[in-house]
């Protein structure tokens, strides 16, 4: 049980995200390993347009990238890149990538069915 902004929780707090480890790839993309224990690798290159992240375009720049407080930085801190918002970045691209290979379907109430009497 825990207290959060004057509001009681029957569970525990879960721990914030952070950056355990990072490795500079091809392509602009980052092995990051988060606190979670999932390695996960990320392509950065759409953030490349944004003016903050221009210079990175620089390759010897982004594989200066590392860990300040468990956050994914370069240039002695003046450009960082969230832990959370890597991870969305990932997950983005993992389900368009799951989509793209396996097309949902809506499936009628009676195929539902007739999956589950399958079971």
């Amino acid at each position: 049980m825990y207290e959060l902004n004057g509001i009681m929780y029957a569970d525990n707090p879960i721990p914030p995200l952070t950056v355990k480890s990072v490795r500079p790839l091809k392509d602009y993309k980052l092995l990051v390993c988060f606190s979670t224990g999932e390695e996960k690798e990320i392509d950065i290159t759409l953030l490349l347009d944004e003016p903050v992240f221009k210079v990175l375009k620089n390759v010897s720049l982004f594989n200066t990238v590392y860990i300040d407080y468990g956050t994914v930085v370069w240039n002695n801190g003046t450009i960082d890149i969230a832990p959370e918002y890597l991870y969305e970045l990932w997950a983005e691209k993992a389900v368009a990538k799951f989509n793209k290979e396996k097309p949902q379907k809506l499936y009628s109430m009676e195929e539902v069915q007739q999956i589950l009497a399958e079971k």
